[in-house]
């Protein structure tokens, strides 16, 4: 039974681990996730950007080429001419893969690598081509490299005719050879626009995503760290809301440790270690010791029961507990006992408040089903005047006087002040009431 309640208290602090780690986690993939996005992204981009350097170069030279071979006929030229305008169709090649229903990836890839691309940089392309095409600045690149292909068709005719007229010889016409080179020349002009437009396009797409990106990663960073502050936020919350529930929670069974149950005043625990205190701080100060046993309360018990016996206990608490000052202490010691602790007064004052205690418990009723009780006390006072005064010595002198008043007559204050009995007060007895 053990092993199963230490295993499932660790699996129910490592769920509860989880929890609080999983909401870092799931940011910190999210961030993870934008930075590979990004890099993604990037990479495409700088793809396409040296993939656009490429083909642009490509189409110059195969017009520069076959113009060199359109003066001097060199086959050489030629075959430079072909590899040149090869790198452009075979970028057009893979853009037709792209449109097509359904997407030919091989073929594309096939194409950019004919391109001139490096085939680690392949994927990229494709991957941004397929999912980003309809973005502004990459269906205008896009638009704009398409607009080349009516003259990589021309320039493509021009080399069969250029090498057809040259078959017998070089061009003797100088009227037709100015033609073609003139020809040639705005080809190269309209390539070079076109591609200076689609190098443009991307170049301010590239900066628009990076500074997309880079807010979208400040973003998620922001968002971690508040996430972080929150958390931890609440965590430190828990913690001193934990901490004010355990300081309660000692702070009850403290008072509960050190009060009576029924009556919420100070136990036999509490006044004994208020005692000693006194009694052990005590230099010339008066220190007085009130003992209060009730006369009549098993009559209660007997006659109406307990519940009515702690009624009568917690009323009689709440009348001691009038007019005391803040340090006087006021206990419930058992049963019907109380005791009081009144330091710093002097033996006269402490008789004149045990006095005042009995006429107010004489002048109590206590009422319980339709039943009238008369309450009276027998009370003992001690005057603790010697310095070396023992706290089992201080309690044992007043309870005695307490039992010297019980034995006198009840309803009376006795006094122990180190001498022979002295009756102070012996008012007439006055019994219970009875039903």
């Amino acid at each position: 039974m053990f092993r199963r309640t230490a295993t499932s208290a660790k699996e129910r602090s490592f769920l509860h681990a989880i929890k609080l780690v999983s909401p870092f986690v799931m940011v910190v993939v999210l961030q993870a996730a934008i930075a590979g996005f990004s890099l993604e992204v990037m990479s495409s981009v700088r793809a396409y950007v040296a993939g656009e350097a490429m083909w642009s170069r490509s189409q110059k030279n195969a017009v520069y080429f076959l113009n060199l071979y359109l003066h001097s006929g060199e086959a050489s030229q030629f075959a430079r001419y072909r590899t040149s305008l090869a790198v452009p169709i075979g970028d057009e090649y893979a853009r037709w893969a792209l449109e097509s229903d359904p997407v030919d990836i091989e073929t594309a890839r096939i194409g950019f690598l004919q391109g001139g691309n490096h085939p680690d940089d392949v994927p990229g392309p494709i991957w941004l081509f397929r999912y980003f095409n309809q973005v502004s600045f990459l269906k205008e690149a896009i638009r704009e490299w398409a607009a080349t292909d009516p003259m990589l068709l021309e320039l493509s005719v021009f080399g069969e005719v250029i090498r057809s007229e040259l078959k017998d010889g070089p061009i003797r016409d100088s009227g037709r050879r100015q033609f073609l080179s003139s020809r040639l020349s705005e080809l190269n002009r309209q390539f070079t626009g076109h591609a200076e437009r689609f190098s443009t396009v991307l170049g301010e797409g590239s900066r628009t995503i990076k500074l997309t990106l880079t807010w979208l990663n400040i973003a998620t960073a922001a968002i971690l760290i508040l996430l972080l502050i929150w958390h931890t936020r609440r965590l430190v919350l828990q913690r001193l809301a934990f901490e004010d529930a355990l300081h309660a929670e000692k702070d009850r069974l403290a008072f509960q440790a050190s009060h009576d149950w029924l009556t919420g005043i100070a136990n036999r625990r509490a006044f004994e270690a208020r005692l000693q205190s006194e009694l052990d701080g005590r230099s010339e100060r008066s220190l007085s010791l009130i003992l209060l046993d009730l006369d009549q309360f098993k009559a209660v018990n007997d006659n109406c029961g307990h519940l009515a016996g702690d009624r009568l206990l917690c009323q009689v608490a709440r009348l001691l507990q009038q007019d005391r000052r803040s340090y006087d202490v006021v206990a419930r010691l058992g049963g019907d006992e109380f005791g009081l602790i009144l330091p710093q007064c002097p033996p006269y004052e402490a008789v004149d408040i045990a006095e005042r205690l009995r006429r107010s418990l004489e002048g109590f009723s206590f009422a319980w089903d339709d039943r009238c009780f008369a309450v009276t006390a027998s009370i003992g006072v001690a005057c603790i005047a010697e310095g070396s005064t023992t706290l089992e010595e201080a309690m044992r002198r007043a309870d005695a006087a307490c039992y010297r008043a019980k034995e006198k007559g009840r309803n009376r204050v006795q006094v122990d002040n180190g001498k022979p009995d002295v009756v102070l007060v012996a008012p007439r007895p006055r019994e219970a009431a009875r039903a």
